[in-house]
């Protein structure tokens, strides 16, 4: 049984013609997870959008988003108010963006609870500990007194999450939600979604321009291009025979280890363009056990010949960035030295 049914949603903006999602149709059953897939402006945040009732005041809609049997698109305030977020939830794509950077996340998650009525004062700081517990942020009760520039992109993630699920809503909508995240925590985060869905029986709408996401967490998907839906399916059998030539590209476009690897030419003798020697990069910060150095890079040594492509890989907060920073000289090396042409 269908739990979300949109049927010809259409979304254009002002007195343009040219629609951001035309006609579009599709259903969400309860408890299942289904994943809208497509390129950055295929219309996916649009339609997610649209079933939120939080469309800007310019945006002209038709068609039908009905949850439960109550018509959504075109409702009031009201009748809005009283789907999301404790039957509708969203994640959107940006938490920095979403969360207040003045208000701690402990009363940000409180706050939801009390403005919806969901419990009473006195419950509302237990009920938010338990969830930040729930979402796997270490030390809730530091987390709860902490602001949102204080936490890792991860953690920001997680308490976005945690805040869509406090009303316990029967839907919950992720837009693009790790994005902005390592592989080692987007895995988490997805784990996460997973976990919380086996335990609460919650639908899943997951919205991403990231095939192997799909693959992972959805049984049925959506392909979106320009604001049209190309095709829909289950998701191992759209894997396995695209039936159009767009989605076939989107899965010819997923990085594969055994591909062949494209090399320039070999050039014997090739000059060195960059020698980096013993780099190293401290940051002074504050912490309780009275250490007040961070060793961002620790001894790092690399040399790059001319033509030749070397990558870089670690997780967040692995010294990528200090590194390539201190490189240019936009941050100063504790030690070593960099030397460029000679």
């Amino acid at each position: 049984m269908s739990i979300l049914d949109v049927e010809n949603l259409s979304v254009t903006y002002g007195d343009t013609a040219d629609a951001v999602v035309t006609n579009l149709s599709f259903s969400v059953r309860r408890g299942e997870a289904l994943g809208i897939v497509g390129e950055s402006g295929a219309g996916k945040t649009q339609t997610a959008m649209a079933v939120m009732g939080l469309l800007p005041a310019n945006a002209k809609t038709s068609g039908s988003v009905c949850f439960d049997g109550q018509e959504l698109l075109g409702a009031d305030a009201g009748t809005l108010n009283a789907y999301r977020p404790r039957r509708i939830a969203m994640v959107f794509q940006d938490p920095m963006a979403a969360l207040n950077p003045y208000v701690r996340i402990g009363d940000q998650l409180s706050r939801i609870l009390l403005e919806h009525r969901i419990c009473a004062a006195g419950e509302a700081r237990e009920r938010t500990l338990a969830m930040l517990r729930r979402v796997g942020l270490p030390d809730a009760e530091r987390q709860y007194r902490s602001y949102s520039y204080q936490l890792s992109g991860g953690m920001r993630q997680r308490a976005m999450i945690g805040a869509a699920l406090l009303s316990g809503p029967e839907l919950l909508i992720a837009d693009e939600p790790t994005t902005a995240l390592d592989v080692t925590v987007q895995a988490q985060i997805l784990n996460l979604l997973r976990e919380l869905r086996a335990q609460s029986e919650t639908a899943l709408l997951l919205i991403t321009h990231d095939l192997g996401v799909i693959a992972g967490n959805c049984e049925r998907m959506l392909v979106m291009d320009r604001g049209q839906l190309l095709e829909e399916g289950q998701t191992r059998e759209v894997f396995a025979s695209p039936l159009h030539e767009r989605t076939a590209n989107l899965l010819k476009a997923i990085p594969r280890i055994d591909a062949p690897v494209i090399t320039a030419p070999l050039v014997s003798e090739a000059p060195t363009v960059l020698e980096i020697e013993d780099i190293a990069v401290d940051f002074k910060v504050r912490r309780t056990n009275g250490r007040n150095t961070l060793k961002a890079v620790r001894p790092f040594s690399l040399t790059l010949a001319a033509g030749e492509t070397v990558a870089i890989v670690g997780e967040s907060g692995s010294g990528k960035t200090s590194l390539a920073r201190a490189v240019l000289g936009l941050i100063p090396a504790r030690s070593g030295r960099v030397c460029f042409l000679g």
